[in-house]
């Protein structure tokens, strides 16, 4: 459910499957608590692969990650079905891991029908949530202390549900750098795009093939896929990952701020949070 929005669920379900993590996660720092510590925390000096002296992000592995949960909330919303797919230089697939949870609680209708897993189905076939969060942990923090850059499409969704979810089952879960977000991406080289940025829009715009839609392994997959061929109709964004990442930073606070302020137009309370890769710390 990384998608801000989306069409009704699929018509077919990817095979899950459970995996081992691949090694723990080595423990990271404490989540900074706004945007300016974030970008405090991700200094490039002295810190290997800064500009200059690492290759572009796509001259190497990766991974993509995803998630569908029990809502859009992600403070309240529940890891329901979660997928990380690792690809080499090339973009072929390495690794997959999948994972169908029990959330422990009811899964609303509106959610089912994006996803495709009720209720009764998460109770009869999936595993505890705590086990799932500690393996989905698990890989990550494996895939981000070898340096792999993670690809998530709309990041701050399924990290902040990520840190919730660990703070529930009390599972520490890995500091998310470096991370690649397509959809932050697309806004800051594609400003003036008309139209929906979500996953299935941008898949159709970039010819990415998006078959069973909202299920966590094809949105990984797709989000590989969208952020790769992005990088060739855009080459600026063909940079080492960790110079990406503090950069996007900076770029989410910016366009929430834009965001809000259209907002304020008709509604002047209104919030946009721009913290990112997670939301702010206080509120996790």
């Amino acid at each position: 459910m990384s998608s801000p929005s989306g069409p009704a669920g699929p018509t077919d379900q990817l095979p899950l499957f459970d995996a081992a993590p691949l090694r723990a996660p080595r423990p990271g720092p404490p989540a900074p608590d706004d945007a300016a510590e974030q970008a405090v925390l991700f200094d490039l000096e002295g810190v290997p692969g800064a500009p200059g002296a690492a290759p572009a992000w796509t001259e190497g592995p990766r991974a993509a990650f995803d998630l569908e949960t029990t809502g859009r909330d992600p403070h309240t919303a529940r890891i329901v079905t979660a997928s990380v797919v690792r690809t080499d230089a090339a973009g072929a697939v390495t690794d997959e891991w999948e994972w169908l949870a029990d959330p422990g609680v009811e899964i609303p209708e509106e959610a089912a029908a994006v996803h495709g897993v009720s209720t009764e189905r998460a109770r009869a076939e999936g595993r505890p949530a705590a086990e799932v969060v500690a393996e989905i942990a698990g890989v990550l923090g494996a895939l981000f202390a070898a340096g792999t850059p993670v690809l998530v499409f709309n990041a701050s969704y399924d990290f902040t549900v990520l840190a919730h979810e660990g703070r529930r089952h009390g599972v520490e879960v890995p500091r998310p750098f470096p991370v690649l977000d397509p959809y932050v991406l697309n806004k800051q080289v594609h400003r003036y795009r008309r139209g929906k940025r979500t996953l299935g829009a941008l898949c159709e715009e970039y010819g990415v093939e998006l078959t069973a839609a909202h299920t966590s392994a094809a949105d990984s997959v797709a989000t590989e896929r969208l952020a790769v061929l992005m990088t060739r109709r855009f080459p600026e964004l063909a940079r080492p990952a960790d110079a990406l990442h503090a950069d996007q930073v900076g770029w989410a606070a910016e366009q929430a701020a834009s965001l809000q302020e259209y907002f304020r137009r008709t509604r002047p309370d209104a919030v946009v949070d721009g913290a990112w890769p997670l939301r702010r710390p206080e509120d996790v």
